[in-house]
């Protein structure tokens, strides 16, 4: 599949080319630029603007094969002069959001340009003043038009990053389905949690179960992890960052791969397994379980039997989370939910777990 380049790599595209312009008069098309591992790629220019004080440069983002929402968004430099001994300041133009919680890698009040982003531009900054002969000190201003509105896809509300997207990227290159992104925001979610002081958070696979598990404790938006299938990124940064109380929340198929075991819960990686199911349940369900079709399937012949296999699902997916958690002083507790969003499974911590 074909690999595509980071809001990090085409803001620095823009800026080699915005500031040479400044210096020069001309815009250097395509402009190459320097990524970390050794990576030189050029970009071809989509808008060029100089005029007595500024110049700016704008570049495509091309995400690759990657089912990105900042794909085919524009990335604007807007580079001037700044104070001598400056050096290199950054701003949120339009659609760039600004930091309004702690626990994020940048101070409050700052744009949302992470620091690698932010390094790589600076390094770039420094080559074209060290080519014409210029101190460097400049304002960085970097803009997505579109970006106030794709920011709305992505988790940056929830982590108090307001009025557009964040500029991100940490090899400048976007691997298509690499998932890193998403485990980085779970990560982001995790600090802006533990910096509000949060002492019960909650990843949910879904819509569905993260308005269960909202409502069933009363769970501000900034508690709530969009875990999506990464039970093992969740369980492994917060055993690393803990917070006294976890809960691990989704839909009973879900849950059934994480009683089985598996931290990457999605179809392609793990799979529902029916014999697990059947030696949670006694005879004669256990075996109409193994000829179950689905775990949907295997759920509603359970209630059917009136036999709560949500309950020893949860129970298994918990020991298999401790398990996973040990010896962080994390207590942790799993709902299973249905397709209707009502809750077929709890199982609570032991009495002073995660103490």
């Amino acid at each position: 599949m074909r690999y595509g380049w980071t809001t990090g790599a085409c803001a620095t595209a823009a800026t080699t080319a915005a500031y040479t312009a400044l210096l020069t008069g001309e815009f250097p098309d395509p402009v190459e630029v320097e990524l970390p591992q050794g990576r030189r790629p050029a970009f071809a220019l989509a808008t060029e603007r100089l005029d007595a004080d500024s110049a700016t440069a704008g570049v495509i983002k091309d995400a690759g094969d990657d089912p990105d929402v900042t794909h085919g968004a524009l990335i604007l430099s807007t580079v001037r002069r700044g104070e001598p001994g400056s050096g290199v300041t950054f701003r949120a133009g339009v659609g760039v959001g600004t930091i309004t919680l702690p626990g994020l890698p940048l101070p409050v009040g700052e744009p949302a340009i992470n620091p690698v982003p932010r390094r790589l531009m600076t390094e770039a900054v420094r080559r074209v003043a060290a080519a014409f002969g210029d101190s460097g000190d400049v304002v960085v201003e970097i803009s997505v038009p579109e970006g106030e509105e794709l920011a709305r896809q992505t988790w940056n509300p929830r982590l108090g990053i307001l009025g557009g997207l964040s500029i991100l990227g940490t090899t400048g290159v976007v691997v298509p389905y690499s998932c890193s992104a998403w485990i980085d925001s779970i990560r982001r979610g995790v600090d802006v949690a533990r910096a509000l002081g949060h002492e019960h958070v909650a990843g949910a696979t879904g819509s569905t179960s993260e308005r269960a598990v909202a409502e069933r404790y009363g769970l501000p938006e900034t508690a709530l992890l969009d875990m999506g299938d990464f039970a093992g990124a969740v369980l492994k940064y917060v055993k690393r960052h803990p917070v006294p109380r976890l809960t691990i929340a989704g839909g009973f198929a879900k849950m059934s791969k994480l009683a089985a075991g598996h931290l990457d819960l999605h179809s392609k990686r793990s799979q529902v397994d029916l014999a697990l199911l059947a030696s949670l349940a006694p005879e004669p369900l256990a075996a109409r379980i193994l000829e179950a079709n689905t775990a949907l399937h295997a759920l509603q012949l359970s209630q059917e039997a009136g036999f709560p296999i949500g309950e020893a699902v949860a129970d298994r997916a918990r020991a298999f989370a401790a398990s996973v958690l040990d010896p962080a002083p994390v207590a942790v507790d799993v709902l299973v939910i249905d397709r209707a969003g009502n809750v077929v499974g709890v199982s609570e911590p032991p009495s002073g777990a995660g103490s």
